[in-house]
This record gives structure tokens, sequence and C-alpha cells, in this order.
């Protein structure tokens, strides 16, 4: 039986950007001496770089009329906003008030960029952030607050 109303679609949309920041991994909660031995080479006085590649991924119905999910113009503009302006070419450190007090981890990077975006687009909409640190680290953040249901 043919139904009046088409089925509903759902898909995820992902957009890639890039940027380049530096950073020190050092916890102000632990010695000189803990952070060397836990941080290693990242921990260097003059902080090191990266070119940190992120992929957001947000998830909806797709529009009917449209066929999208987001329209790219406009996630572009929220990830310039949410990420670039605030990120691109800035010591996380020393730039970025939000690690004032928090470890510039990948992670902890992550979580920034999510609770940025989270600030611009609407409820439900964001799917994941994946960081890119490097070709062989990377992190991603769905926004869980606990893995284990705390």
């Amino acid at each position: 039986m043919l139904s009046a109303r088409p089925e509903r679609r759902y898909a995820r949309v992902s957009r890639c950007v890039s940027f380049s920041a530096s950073h020190r991994l050092h916890s102000k909660f632990l010695s000189d001496e803990e952070n060397l031995k836990l941080f290693g080479k990242c921990n260097n006085p003059n902080g090191h770089g990266h070119n940190y590649k992120v992929v957001v991924t947000v998830h909806g119905e797709i529009h009917p009329v449209t066929g999208m999910v987001v329209n790219l113009t406009e996630l572009k503009d929220i990830m310039e906003e949410a990420i670039m302006k605030p990120l691109d070419h800035k010591n996380l450190d020393q730039d970025v008030p939000y690690f004032a007090d928090v470890v510039s981890t990948t992670e902890n990077v992550a979580v920034y960029i999510w609770e940025n975006l989270q600030k611009i687009l609407p409820v439900g909409v964001l799917y994941k952030v994946k960081v890119h640190e490097t070709d062989k680290n990377i992190v991603v953040y769905k926004g869980e607050l606990s893995a284990f249901g705390d």
C-alpha cells in the first residue's frame, strides 16, 4: 500500500577544516618533573606545533524540499566561528582562555570545539567531533560526560 507521505530519511554529514596551532602539554597540578616524565618532549617549555585536522559530523532528517540535513555554507560559517577564529595560528595555552586551567591535549581540544559548536548549532544536530593531531593520533568526541552512565 502506498503512503501519501514519503518515509522520513536521516543522514550524517561531515565537513573538514584544518588549523595550525602550538601548545605545551603541562598540568598545573603536577610538578615540573612529573610533567616531564608524563608528557616527555611535548612538555618543552617553548611548546611545539601541530597541523590539526577537524572533522565535524552533524545528523538529522533530510529535508524533503531542500534535500539537505544542513546547509553546508552555513556549516562552513559556523566552523569558521567556532574553530578557525579561536584556534588557527594560536598558542592554545596563551591565546585561548579555555586552556588557562585545562591541559591542551587533543582530547580537551575536541571538547573545546564541541562546546563551541554546541553554542551555535541547533540543539541535537551535532553528532561527532574528530580531531587529528597527527596522522597517528586521533580523538573522537561525541559530547559524552561519562561512558559509565554516572
